[in-house]
């Protein structure tokens, strides 16, 4: 990576810090330049510098507000109302799902230009990067910026190309005790990935697993998903195998980060599945980037491997990404009455085999 493509990661990571702190910062594009705060993180004395009131919305969200047109919402993307909201509270009341049922009725509004399509996508990206609500107030560029990327130093610090292999140790577990776990780091990307490799490596393809990362299935023991009991059952199926590779994926929640998992969960217990209540929350179905388990496998030079999953769009995004996937090898497990539900939208809404 350039020495200019370094500084630009930095700006975005500055951006991000900003964006979570609840601070204004500067997204600038080719087609045009926004200054934004984040609803979620901001206060009312901060919304001075925003006195248009304007609101930022992803496109999933503005579909769930029948705020774009049939042609529009079969491709979203974000949605600029004018003069919206006046408080933070009357933001959040737009933006948070899991208020709709307090607050009803909302609008009329008024959707116009978003300013710059590039740097208003760029801030739904680090929105959901961040774990935030992907909404913002929003007002066209003025003056001059104490925080501020543009979309491209955006894309930098996300770029794959950019892990390395961080440290490697020794790691015995329950499914193998001569396993070797391996963290990978970017130089401005706060999330660590590792892989854990059980059994000898020899020439064939590895028994591969992709698992994103679940705090509740995984460490709390969640009834709600089958995360935990699949981690576990891939462990123990590749100490059965000659070689396994487990990649840990610091992609919670499909890629939308745990706070807004957990107001997923939430709009789950209104009655909504998993796939309604991601694009209620602002966010696409499917958020999680298998680029980074690509570059993971480059890393740690394997090019063939068999694929444990279910869900045919991770071979195909392996795939796309130069990982020559041999064989896909299923993952049965049983059901439970908490996940039932969760499982059936996995297999009619998402394509899981299951």
């Amino acid at each position: 990576m350039s020495d200019a493509d370094h500084r630009g990661a930095r700006r975005a990571a500055r951006a991000i810090d900003a964006l979570r702190r609840g601070w204004p910062f500067r997204v600038e594009s080719a087609d045009g330049a926004l200054d934004l705060l984040a609803v979620e993180s901001a206060r009312d004395d901060a919304l001075a510098e925003f006195a248009s009131h304007d609101v930022l919305l992803s496109g999933e969200r503005a579909v769930t507000l029948k705020l774009t047109n049939q042609r529009v919402a079969a491709t979203p993307g974000p949605v600029r109302l004018d003069a919206a909201a006046a408080t933070v509270t009357a933001a959040l009341a737009i933006a948070d799902p899991a208020l709709d049922l307090a607050h009803p009725l909302k609008g009329p509004f008024r959707t116009i230009a978003t300013g710059g399509e590039a740097a208003a996508e760029a801030a739904m990206t680090m929105a959901r990067h961040a774990g935030l609500l992907p909404a913002f107030f929003v007002r066209e560029a003025a003056g001059e910026a104490e925080t501020f990327c543009t979309a491209d130093d955006v894309a930098a610090l996300l770029d794959p190309a950019r892990l390395e292999v961080a440290a490697r140790a020794r790691l015995p577990v329950a499914a193998s005790e001569s396993a070797e776990i391996i963290a990978f780091r970017s130089p401005e990307e706060a999330s660590d990935h590792v892989a854990l490799v059980i059994g000898q490596r020899d020439g064939n393809p590895p028994v591969v697993r992709l698992h994103s990362e679940c705090l509740t299935g995984d460490v709390l023991g969640s009834l709600k998903c089958d995360c935990g009991p699949q981690l576990h059952a891939a462990l123990h199926a590749m100490a059965d195998a000659p070689w396994g590779v487990l990649l840990y994926l610091r992609q919670e929640g499909r890629g939308i980060g745990l706070v807004n998992k957990l107001r997923a969960y939430a709009l789950q217990d209104q009655g909504y599945d998993t796939v309604d209540a991601n694009l209620r929350l602002g966010f696409p179905v499917e958020a999680r980037d298998f680029a980074i388990a690509g570059r993971m496998l480059e890393l740690l030079n394997i090019p063939r491997i068999r694929l444990m999953t279910n869900n045919p769009e991770k071979v195909a995004r392996l795939q796309k990404e130069g990982v020559e996937v041999v064989e896909r090898l299923p993952l049965a497990l049983p059901t439970n009455p908490h996940n039932e539900q969760y499982l059936a939208t996995k297999r009619d809404r998402t394509g899981h085999q299951l």
